[in-house]
């Protein structure tokens, strides 16, 4: 069980991973670091990632294990003492 990604969440991936273009079909490869943001978990261990261009327009959208994801965050949290 994976408690650390959650709903809306930014994430990187992990390993490049090849897909079909959202709406087009064309071939694409998406490139470890590539951007996308959690729009949905099925069962904390399989997240749907959401891809999208500058212009907002999304390119991907495709379920993606846990483990080939990364949580970015924009703050630090606070350390226990």
């Amino acid at each position: 069980m994976n408690d650390n990604i959650h709903l809306h969440d930014v994430v990187a991936l992990l390993e490049n991973l090849p897909i079909k273009h959202f709406e087009t079909g064309q071939s694409l490869l998406l490139r470890r670091g590539q951007i996308g943001t959690v729009v949905m978990s099925y069962d904390s261990t399989t997240f749907e990632v959401e891809f999208a261009g500058p212009d907002g327009r999304t390119y991907a959208l495709l379920p993606i294990a846990a483990h080939k994801l990364m949580v970015l965050r924009d703050r630090p949290e606070h350390a226990a003492a």
